[in-house]
């Protein structure tokens, strides 16, 4: 009986590619591993980052610069290159410091400069709540107090209660991106509540794909983290929801 011989599955005819603006620099390396985890040229996704610069102090005034209409305009301007089907600036503090309006406003003027449907990150965490059908969380912050009181009121407006929320008070994006493995753990775990749904990592200077499992098999519940549901918002806006089992429950779910 003649051996058939082995052909290896081939890529999508079709690639979906989502671009991210990412601030300064601190755990961008987040975005070439969902890539390889969502299956890369295999699945056809492409995750392209383009970087803008500012300082990367959680500081409100230095917050509302770095999500600027003119700094969001260099970074679509740097994406255009890579032909995106969505953009999303990925960017907890810098878009969630403007309110939900403000952010509403940011998000709608990056779709007109891009060219394509945009969102942020903060949207991404709202959305990501509601697909999971949680309605209570708890938040482990990185930032000041001052600032990680705005993502609270920020979630309040999409309907997201915060039973308890933590604050490290981290002063830089860069600090927050030389965090380790375990003490990203750490700094999550310590902020959960037994009365929350889920738990939200807000900030995406700190590098979290790679131990979301491992925090929800510890706590028990879904854990959302800037990075995830950032690449995550993006897959939705171009109506991709492919299933893994390496990024949470956030990516179990069908038909988001």
């Amino acid at each position: 009986m003649p051996v058939t011989p082995f052909s290896p599955p081939e890529p999508p005819s079709e690639t979906t590619t989502i671009g991210f603006i990412y601030p300064d620099h601190a755990a961008e390396d987040d975005y070439p591993l969902a890539e390889q985890l969502l299956g890369g040229d295999m699945a056809g996704i492409k995750l392209p980052v383009e970087h803008i610069y500012g300082t990367d102090l959680h500081a409100v005034p230095e917050l509302l610069d770095l999500g600027s209409e003119s700094r969001l305009a260099d970074g679509a301007a740097l994406l255009a290159k890579h032909e995106p089907d969505a953009v999303v600036w990925a960017c907890t503090s810098g878009s969630f410091v403007y309110g939900w309006e403000g952010a509403r406003d940011q998000a709608d003027r990056l779709a007109a400069v891009a060219g394509v449907p945009a969102s942020s990150t903060s949207f991404a965490f709202v959305h990501a709540a509601h697909a999971l059908r949680v309605r209570r969380v708890a938040v482990a912050a990185s930032y000041p107090d001052d600032v990680a009181r705005l993502f609270v009121e920020f979630l309040g407006a999409g309907g997201i209660e915060v039973v308890s929320m933590g604050s490290a008070d981290i002063d830089t994006a860069a600090e927050v991106g030389e965090l380790s493995p375990e003490a990203v753990v750490e700094l999550a775990a310590s902020g959960d509540h037994p009365a929350a749904d889920a738990l939200l990592v807000p900030d995406t200077a700190m590098r979290t794909l790679g131990e979301i499992n491992t925090l929800e098999t510890r706590l028990g519940k879904p854990v959302l983290t800037a990075n995830q549901v950032t690449v995550w918002e993006g897959l939705r806006l171009t109506g991709k929801a492919p299933l893994v089992r390496t990024l949470g429950a956030l990516f179990g779910q069908r038909g988001n």
